[in-house]
């Protein structure tokens, strides 16, 4: 019973997302509203609850740690892995380093595929 209710949802889910993909700016406002309505609620239990600024931060905190996603919700991937790289940003690159970056990005694709026809002919496709 409950894997079908969880079923159901993850299927609405899919053609939810699916119809809203091809329209960006409807499904940022979606998004936005949904997201503005969930932290209204979170902010109006915590304070039905006496739960302090200073608790509210430390336990926000824990919980984004706990579950990693603290540096990537404020900072984001991309930028972590470019830091990483200790690549420039795409502002700062000039059009040279932008078309090595991409012939280099080519090549790793290709090798990719290669790969891939390797493993097609094993498997016997």
């Amino acid at each position: 019973m409950f894997k079908d209710i969880i079923n159901f949802f993850d299927r609405l889910e899919d053609k939810i997302r699916g119809f809203l993909s091809t329209r960006p700016i409807v499904y940022a406002a979606i998004v936005s509203v949904g997201t503005v309505f969930l932290w209204r609620g979170i902010w109006l239990v915590a304070d039905a609850a006496h739960v302090s600024g200073p608790v509210s931060i430390l336990i926000g905190s824990i919980i984004l740690l706990l579950t990693g996603i603290f540096v990537s919700s404020f900072i984001g991937n991309r930028i972590l892995i470019s830091g990483i790289k200790n690549e420039k940003k795409l502002a700062d690159k000039t059009q040279k380093e932008i078309e090595a970056d991409i012939q280099s990005e080519t090549k790793v694709l290709h090798k990719i595929q290669d790969s891939l026809t390797k493993i097609e002919r094993k498997i016997g496709r």
